[in-house]
């Protein structure tokens, strides 16, 4: 198995330690090849919004430099393994938020890719609103066409991992390590609902207010999507 992790927060804190335990646990089940990004250091510009991506003309970002190594390690990934700390303002880190910006052209209405169809993907998150870090990534996930999309979110009401009582650190271990096994073994499966349903929105939108001689339209002309679902 390939995996390329994108750890969300340059502070090796809880979310780290999750990840860490999650990945250990995923290596024992077979031969599993990492490629890591730390956040933001292995991406250090905003997405300025230039929209060139969008237009299929990837290649010309201003931060290709930075976006590219990225691209290609997701594309070549069997799975996708995201670790974002809960934060109050706006419940994932920027770094975070930006690493999606910059890839945001991989949604269905823009320039879908066939390679992500049969991906699978997992999201790791620690702090007090759990669910609020995990939603947005996963929702932005399906809408790539990802197959499977999970996650663990772990609530701590305590600034550092070791600072659990022995009782609930092994609780949060063990679920980490069955969640490992079970992520390592999971096959593909039906898409989910959301990403149908956006499947069919995008195809509307595409044919009724993009037309034809613009690039998404193009681009599922020439793919067939508009005669079958891809996945």
């Amino acid at each position: 198995m390939k995996a390329t992790v994108f750890h969300g927060s340059p502070r090796k804190g809880n979310t780290y330690h999750a990840t860490k335990i999650f990945m250990d646990e995923l290596s024992k089940n077979g031969d599993v090849e990492y490629s890591e990004f730390f956040l933001p250091k292995d991406l250090l510009v905003f997405c300025t919004g230039c929209t060139l991506c969008m237009e299929g003309l990837r290649e010309k970002c201003p931060n290709a430099e930075f976006v590219t190594p990225i691209f290609d390690a997701v594309i070549n990934a069997d799975a996708l393994i995201f670790a974002a700390p809960h934060y109050g303002a706006c419940s994932i880190p920027a770094s975070m938020k930006t690493l999606l910006d910059h890839l945001d052209f991989l949604v269905l209405n823009v320039s879908p890719r066939e390679e992500i169809f049969t991906k699978k993907a997992f999201i790791i998150t620690t702090g007090a609103g759990t669910t609020a870090a995990v939603r947005p990534i996963k929702n932005l996930l399906l809408h790539w066409g990802i197959n499977r999309v999970y996650s663990r979110g772990i609530r701590l009401f305590t600034g550092k991992w070791d600072n659990m009582s022995n009782e609930k650190r092994a609780k949060h271990e063990r679920a980490l390590r069955k969640s490992a096994n079970k992520f390592y073994n999971a096959k593909k499966r039906h898409p989910h609902l959301s990403t149908i349903f956006f499947y069919h929105m995008s195809k509307f939108i595409l044919k009724n207010y993009v037309g034809e001689g613009n690039a998404p339209y193009e681009l599922w002309k020439e793919k067939g999507y508009f005669k079958k679902r891809p996945f």
